[in-house]
């Protein structure tokens, strides 16, 4: 298993650039915090997938599809507390 969190951590990265090109703008956190935001919604997407039933396979282009989705939601919860702090 431990393979599989490395391949989604760098899917993550993907994701992160991802989600930053889905959601232009601009970021509090910049392009790092954006990157990390798409690492954690890769690995939420890695941990929410099977309780949803989704058969993810390791890099396969639904894998990069559920990093992504939890990229972009992650971003724009981050991105509401942000603006509601300042």
């Amino acid at each position: 298993m431990p393979e599989g969190i490395i391949q989604w951590l760098l899917i993550g990265l993907v994701a992160g650039a991802l989600g930053k090109l889905i959601m232009p703008g601009k970021d509090p956190g910049g392009i790092i915090v954006t990157i990390l935001i798409g690492i954690a919604g890769a690995l939420l997407a890695f941990y929410l997938t099977p309780m949803l039933g989704i058969n993810v396979s390791d890099a396969s282009w639904k894998a990069y599809a559920a990093a992504t989705a939890g990229s972009v939601v992650l971003l724009a919860l981050y991105r509401l507390v942000m603006v509601r702090r300042v």
